[in-house]
């Protein structure tokens, strides 16, 4: 998807702002945690430039926001799981959803979700 597309789709998608909120847990917990990586990245950054007066960034605060990985791609895995199902749901075909994600066929999408859904079956059996 090409970044004025991208754009394109923050925007459409902003207008859904004041829709009925059901479950957003996922989205909240991953707005969070990207919040938390930008913070660390932003004080790590002034820790570089201001010569030490800004907060110090310890080599644990970096390993916790290494920790935060894989649940935030577990959390993303959930939502495009979602959305693919919602775009299934309403009509949309594969061919449509592939190009909505930047892919290059039908066939790509699919397996995209495919994987999608056994990688988070994993997580739920406790086999990842």
């Amino acid at each position: 998807m090409a970044r004025d597309s991208r754009q394109e789709a923050r925007e459409r998608l902003s207008a859904l702002a004041d829709a009925p909120v059901a479950d957003t847990a996922a989205a909240h917990r991953l707005e969070r945690d990207a919040s938390l990586l930008g913070r660390l990245l932003a004080a790590a950054a002034c820790d570089q430039n201001s010569g030490g007066q800004a907060p110090d960034v310890a080599p644990d605060d970096v390993g916790a926001a290494l920790g935060l990985f894989e649940d935030m791609r577990e959390q993303l895995d959930r939502l495009e799981t979602q959305v693919v199902i919602e775009a299934r749901r309403r009509g949309m075909d594969w061919r449509q959803i592939a190009q909505h994600q930047g892919l290059n066929s039908s066939q790509a999408a699919s397996q995209r979700y495919q994987r999608l859904m056994t990688r988070l079956e994993e997580i739920r059996q406790g086999v990842r």
